[in-house]
């Protein structure tokens, strides 16, 4: 970041330029986030963060604006003290900024920990202050923002584990001014608008059996709602056709709740048509009576199929460590814990180092693409651009979720003409999974899975400006 922002100033480009922009975008994030007439305190440190958060303050039409000078932490706190008595909707944190690389001292440490207290929803300009963007550690004390603006790009102490509970959402102002970056990384963040024009349009002489033919094979006793959602959201990425192959003991209950997914009672035993551009294993498989046979099934196609396989949930535990033909589309889609059992390490070792565990998952199974679920979704493979999600939120943690994203992924790695761009595609995936969720959350904070599933592809990045 510091090399980026010097070949900008030696380009001709301002400092003060720059932060008027940031500070624009700094209040278009606190508009959003407040309502007309509320109470925004903007605390404002002595660099270009605070500078960043006054600059704000001239585009917060409709709010009242108070702001906090913090030069000397004794007498901000004791100013701070009478501000948080006016209940702000919304405080901007601009004390500090990745320029801080020492622990912070007991009046700094004290005034973080009061804005913390608050319990003030805190929108952060570009790190929390206090925390060290480099490692992702608190320098004593890091305010908890609900949301970070990030000034050009995510800094990797962000997207440690460590650093969440301080960053809270985090968000990418890009569009400030900067030139564009000259530097390149293995992580990429997936912008909204790296969705746009996403899929392709479709050539008008057409028809569906040019969009493939997805086979699910999911369902048991118990769980036949998992295959159920996971079929709905497959169609929502609208392949051609969608063939749900379930459990005998399940299929009335399938069947009875789909319409254009044709459902099918199968068995392990029974062979799959060749008909079929690609197929999804997992979802609803947990009490499945035929495990050793299931476990055939998955392990042949995962070995010999040319067809694009997707695995997910349960038939996780079933892959085997045979090589593949390194042409053949795989795509494992665990969360944490499934993702320990196929390290075998736990949960929170793959969540000490994600980027890690997804290359090793890869490398373990053949190359394929994992998509490691959870905050900031990864998509990646052993080697390669990792790509992490920017959408979602932690309301998806329901039974479920999985289920649909799974389906959704199937139903677009089913269509022979994306998978050109397999990348673009499962970052499309998991990013209208996500935004779905947020859109969903801001307009009825009860929602449901099968409310996520009917707003799958109708999430649009929002306009620039």
């Amino acid at each position: 970041m510091r090399d980026w922002e010097q070949a900008t100033w030696a380009a001709g480009q301002t400092e003060a330029e720059v932060i008027r922009r940031v500070g624009k975008r700094v209040a278009r994030l606190a508009l959003r986030l407040t309502q007309p007439n509320d109470l925004i305190l903007l605390l404002a440190g002595k660099g270009h963060n605070g500078e960043d958060a006054r600059g704000a303050r001239e585009h917060l039409a409709g709010r009242r604006i108070d702001t906090l000078e913090a030069a000397d932490p004794e007498t901000a706190l004791l100013r701070l003290e009478t501000l948080l008595s006016l209940r702000p909707a919304l405080i901007v944190d601009g004390l500090f900024g990745i320029g801080l690389d020492r622990p912070l001292n007991a009046q700094w440490i004290r005034l973080v920990e009061r804005v913390n207290e608050a319990r003030t929803p805190v929108l952060a300009v570009d790190v929390p202050s206090g925390l060290n963007a480099d490692t992702g550690e608190p320098q004593g004390a890091a305010i908890e923002a609900a949301v970070t603006l990030t000034v050009g790009a995510p800094k990797a102490g962000l997207l440690k584990e460590s650093a969440w509970p301080y960053v809270g959402r985090l968000e990418v102002a890009h569009d400030v001014g900067l030139l564009p970056c000259p530097l390149t990384s293995d992580v990429v963040w997936t912008m909204p608008e790296d969705t746009l024009g996403y899929p392709p349009r479709r050539r008008p002489a057409t028809n569906k059996a040019t969009y493939g033919h997805l086979a699910i094979l999911a369902g048991s006793l118990g769980y036949h709602g998992a295959a159920v959602l996971a079929a709905r959201a497959a169609q929502r990425a609208q392949p051609g056709l969608i063939t749900l192959y379930t459990a005998e003991a399940v299929y009335h209950a399938c069947a009875a709740q789909l319409q254009a997914v044709m459902v099918s009672p199968w068995a392990p035993a029974d062979k799959l048509p060749a008909s079929h551009s690609a197929v999804l294993v997992g979802p609803g498989l947990a009490a499945v009576q035929t495990v050793d046979q299931m476990k055939l099934v998955l392990r042949n196609l995962w070995r010999d199929s040319a067809l694009p396989l997707v695995v997910d949930a349960s038939a996780l535990d079933w892959l085997p460590l045979d090589p593949l033909d390194r042409n053949a589309l795989r795509v494992v889609t665990p969360h944490p814990g499934e993702a320990g059992r196929l390290l075998r390490c736990s949960p929170q070792h793959i969540q000490a180092n994600r980027l890690n565990a997804v290359r090793e998952i890869s490398k373990r199974f053949g190359n394929a693409w994992v998509v490691l679920k959870g905050h900031q979704t990864l998509i990646g493979r052993a080697t390669g651009q990792v790509f992490v999600n920017s959408s979602g939120n932690p309301h998806l943690a329901q039974g479920g979720s999985g289920d649909v994203l799974a389906g959704y992924i199937a139903g677009l790695v089913a269509q022979p003409l994306l998978r050109d761009e397999v990348p673009a595609m499962l970052r499309y995936a998991v990013w209208q999974h996500g935004a779905a969720a947020d859109h969903l959350q801001e307009t009825d904070p009860n929602w449901a899975l099968e409310d996520l599933v009917c707003q799958l592809g109708k999430q649009k990045p929002p306009a620039a400006g």
